[in-house]
């Protein structure tokens, strides 16, 4: 309850610090008095637009660039993309003045008519007597975005748009000294958690209760285990969309997904080193350097290199990895650019598995525990991925994208695992073959532009995206030469690993031996791991926008045909489906805005049940309304919504595995009839005050199953929560950065932030919270100086034993060596992190 207490006192405090905050504007207050004032002078009048894209002589967007109609109020700044928009503007001429530090001023004569838009670009000029100076100022929007990338397809605002998509940029992953996708990412974003799961090397995000995929670039790289997580050196921002998206995002799960944006070539020197070294043993080095291949700024490259080393909680376990993710783009004319990717990631840990297991209840092991041994081989990991764009702007208003891509992951390992343990600790190990293959291939092509009919304009995008995935996979038992006995014993105790006194060092002659003997594709053959899925989309959009683009009504729709190949043609699925997608969003002023908004999701499932009947597409349908709301001239943003989300054919373990049932395999799965997913989200982040950038949100979800098809009333599903889903959860993360030149602190900062998740439900069939709840505080310190940059952040302050994960494994017949017992996952315990950066200029 005092948890409970602390999360309204903390939200309790945002409404505060917001009515504070407009308390202390006046100025601000007094602008939008005078625009009013502006408005209604003019009421009898017509109104237009005008809009463009700022670049430099280089060809370099421009970003942060005051854009103003000389002797008005009416003005705008570009975004990061160097784009602008001056709405309701009245009728009549005026000169468009663009500025910037470091950059000439420019002035234009435009003429505005009524419900037109006008499309002006500029190309301004670098002052270098400026720059040597002064360097443009990004860092004010460091935590919020006024548009998606590109790779959405999105064209409209972010407080435009009528669905809730968070945005979590480059600077708030380096503020919290994020070094992967695991890494605490999930704490920007209201309603959103990972659930840990084989020692992190897999994102594994759920949000608004259900799973959701992984994209890269807009393109679904989603395989059964991987893609393996990303590192932050080559993140530019991660995108998460809730909701259905599969109108123009290929297939996917209802709650949303979320889209990991690479980093491109910008044309500008941003080149920077990072070198870091924690708790735990970790040491890492990131190197990315950024810039232009040829003099006339048309060949540009961006290269990023990270390598890293930790060592793990548990105890002689690992992790090192490297990644190398070169691009280079190049501009055709000013029309047109091409952009070639490359991505590929190494990882080596010793075991996969980072498990706790107790017959007693969760997290009642020491963190240490480690039920692999240092005698094993580790596992090897990689991921390459490919990725070709072509984008083409056909005029100021029309645009043409393609881009293909290549993805090929691979595992080699093995994981440990228990085959029985008794009350007293003492566990009997034995250990799987862990090997995987996946390659997938998606190619997507999109055209959009607007188009006006009367007063109306119609913000049009049409597009097709198809995809072919197949995996191969091997998780049986390893074989031990001359013996039945696959346990892992060390040669005490009568092969007994307790796991209260653990002991280690497997004699050679002990260790299972895997049948690699044949490649991972005929091994494959015969079990259920071999699938292949491919699909074709095609989908239109409509924004309409009507009333000087205020009122804007989106209706799209998809059609999908997906085919699951399977072995016999039982299992050989052919879906054709249609999801529509319907949109509201109305500007109440001009900084907020309300909507809703019905969508469907369609996701093809491969495999099959252990009869071999072929599992149904997943179906899901959503509605939901929310308002959005920017403060001091887009500086900061509040966005709340509720959500209902109905979910079909949700895949879950078979309830017949276990020891009355040897012939159901253990990864055996069966569909449950529908799950509902319902609840509230609010997130608040942006430049609250001078140098204070803030990250607040809470979500309440009731995910539940609503019905279920299994006739046994012992293991239906029906009124359960669904697992690894959480009821309250609450984040909040605070930077502050002082600014005051020549002062002996300026570019010093304190940061800080913390987490809780309350009412957690772990495993099949919960019906009360069964997880405990996960309360975690971090707090840090930064200075910049000049070039260099030195940051310190403590994670998990209290050093909490908290739990990631959680599920609980039954035994049908309990005996003196053999009992039901938990299994978990703890979040790292206290570390901290010292970082270095060092920015070429």
């Amino acid at each position: 309850m005092q948890i409970k207490r602390i999360v309204l006192s903390s939200f309790l405090c945002a409404a505060v610090l917001s009515a504070t905050a407009q308390g202390n504007s006046s100025n601000f207050t007094a602008s939008v008095l005078a625009r009013k004032a502006v408005t209604s002078t003019n009421d009898a009048q017509q109104y237009g637009s005008v809009r463009g894209r700022i670049t430099t002589s280089d060809g370099s967007i421009a970003p942060y660039v005051s854009v103003a109609l000389k002797g008005t109020a009416f003005g705008a700044m570009t975004n990061e993309d160097g784009e602008y928009q001056i709405k309701r503007v009245p009728e009549g001429e005026y000169t468009l003045v663009v500025s910037a530090v470091g950059l000439f001023p420019k002035e234009k004569q435009v003429r505005i008519t009524s419900k037109s838009t006008v499309v002006v670009d500029f190309s301004l000029n670098e002052n270098s007597s400026e720059l040597d100076m002064v360097q443009i100022d990004g860092h004010k929007k460091k935590f919020k975005v006024d548009k998606v990338s590109p790779s959405l397809r999105l064209q409209s605002p972010l407080l435009e748009v009528p669905q809730n998509i968070r945005v979590v940029t480059s600077a708030v992953l380096s503020d919290q000294q994020v070094f992967d996708i695991v890494d605490g990412v999930t704490r920007n974003v209201s309603g959103t958690v990972r659930t840990g799961h084989w020692d992190a090397q897999y994102a594994n995000i759920s949000t608004r209760g259900t799973s959701i995929p992984a994209f890269r670039n807009g393109m679904n790289l989603k395989t059964p285990w991987g893609p393996l997580a990303d590192d932050a050196a080559t993140i530019d921002r991660i995108e998460f969309i809730k909701g259905p998206s599969g109108f123009m995002m290929a297939n996917g799960e209802p709650g949303g997904i979320y889209n990991v944006v690479t980093k491109k070539p910008t044309g500008e020197n941003r080149s920077f080193l990072t070198l870091a070294a924690g708790g735990f043993g970790l040491g890492r080095a990131a190197i990315d350097l950024d810039g232009k291949l040829s003099k006339d700024g048309k060949l540009l490259y961006r290269f990023n290199v990270a390598a890293q080393a930790k060592n793990s909680y548990n105890k002689y376990n690992y992790t090192d990895k490297y990644v190398i993710a070169p691009v280079i783009s190049y501009e055709i004319d000013s029309n047109t650019k091409f952009t070639l990717e490359y991505t590929t990631q190494h990882v080596e840990a010793l075991a996969l598995g980072t498990y706790g297991f107790s017959p007693k209840g969760y997290a009642d092991t020491d963190p240490s525990l480690f039920i692999g041994d240092p005698a094993l081989d580790p596992a090897k990991l990689y991921d390459h991925n490919v990725t070709l764009y072509l984008n083409h702007r056909l005029n100021d208003t029309w645009k043409l994208n393609g881009q293909v891509a290549y993805l090929n992951y691979g595992l080699e390992g093995g994981t440990p695992w228990p085959s029985t343990i008794a009350p007293n600790g003492d566990m009997i190990r034995y250990l799987n073959i862990s090997e995987e293959l996946a390659i997938n291939r998606n190619a997507q092509f999109s055209i959009m532009g607007d188009l006006k009919t009367g007063n109306v304009i119609h913000r049009l995008m049409g597009g097709l995206d198809m995809g072919l995935l197949k995996t191969w996979g091997d998780f049986g038992n390893a074989i031990n030469p001359g013996s039945a006995d696959i346990r892992l014993s060390p040669d005490i105790n009568n092969g007994i690993f307790n796991i209260y006194d653990p002991r280690y060092g497997i004699p050679v002659a002990n260790i299972p031996v895997f049948d690699r003997s044949r490649s991972i594709r005929h091994r494959s053959g015969s079990n259920t791991y071999a699938t292949e899925l491919a699909y074709t989309g095609a989908y239109l959009q409509d924004e309409a926008r009507f009333l000087d683009e205020r009122l804007r009504l989106t209706g799209a729709v998809r059609f999908t045909h997906a085919v699951t190949v399977g072995k016999t043609n039982k299992a050989q699925v052919s879906d054709n489906v249609f999801s529509p997608r319907i949109g509201l969003s109305y500007s109440i002023t001009d900084n907020f805005s309300a909507y809703t908004l019905y969508d469907q999701s369609f996701l093809p499932v491969a495999g099959q049940t252990h009869e071999g009947d072929p599992f149904k597409p997943i179906r899901g349908n959503n509605i939901e309304f929310g308002i959005k709301k920017d403060f001091f001239d887009g500086k900061w943003n509040v966005t709340s919504a509720v959500y209902k989300i109905v979910k079909k054919n949700q895949l879950t373990s078979d309830p017949r595995i276990g020891p009355d049932n040897p012939q159901i395999q253990p990864n055996a799965s069966v569909q449950l009839g529908e799950q509902e997913f319902k609840g509230f989200e609010l997130d608040i982040n942006g430049e609250v005050l001078n140098g204070l950038n803030v990250i607040l949100n809470y979500a309440y979800t009731d995910a539940r199953t609503t019905k279920d098809l299994n006739p046994n009333a012992a293991t239906n599903q029906k009124g359960a929560y669904a697992p690894n889903s959480v009821r309250h959860i609450t984040n909040g993360w605070l930077s502050y950065r002082l600014r005051k030149p020549g002062a002996i602190l300026d570019g010093f900062g304190l940061t800080g932030g913390y987490q809780l998740l309350l009412d957690r439900f772990a495993g099949r069939g919960a019906r009360k919270p069964n997880l405990p709840d996960f309360i975690r505080f971090d707090a840090g310190a930064t200075y910049e100086k000049g070039k260099l940059a030195v940051s310190v952040l403590v994670n998990n302050l209290l050093d909490r034993r908290l739990i990631t994960q959680g599920s609980y494994t039954p035994v049908a017949k309990e005996t003196p060596t053999s009992v039901s017992y938990y299994t978990y996952i703890y979040d790292m315990p206290r570390n901290a992190r010292l970082s270095l950066t060092y920015r070429f200029k």
